[in-house]
């Protein structure tokens, strides 16, 4: 799995596109590729056709471990090299639940707590000036 996740972080929002597309279409590669067409692309129908190989696998992928540990995944690996700002607005505009989408908030924002060092607060010194006057 970690490295259909780290080719399908590669790939962007496109990679997470193709994920839930490939879920909600249950299994149906001709609903993927029709869709792949209609967006066409620089390769057109020739691309669309070559992806479905690989969503075929995505496919597996997602049937066997479920869209959520997928998602997270990706998102996960994607923090690693893309503002977490914009990854938390992409993740506001996917066509998913509101719950997955509070997961995924919650995953990355997680990754981000466990990165921060601990803050040592600093002790109060007392400072008292003596003054002798003669």
């Amino acid at each position: 799995m970690d490295e259909i996740v780290k080719k399908l972080a590669g790939l962007g929002l496109l990679g997470v596109i193709l994920v839930i597309l490939t879920a909600a279409s249950e299994g149906s590669s001709a609903a993927v590729a029709a869709t792949l067409t209609t967006l066409g692309g620089p390769f057109g129908i020739v691309g669309a056709i070559a992806l479905l190989g690989l969503i075929t696998i995505v496919g597996d992928i997602v049937a066997g471990y479920g869209i959520e540990a997928i998602l997270k995944a990706i998102y996960e690996e994607r923090s690693k090299t893309e503002s977490v700002k914009y990854l938390i607005k992409e993740i506001k505009d996917l066509p998913i639940t509101e719950d997955l989408k509070l997961k995924l908030k919650n995953q990355i924002c997680q990754d981000i707590i466990l990165e921060v060092e601990e803050v040592k607060i600093p002790k109060t010194i007392e400072i008292i000036a003596v003054i002798f006057r003669f």
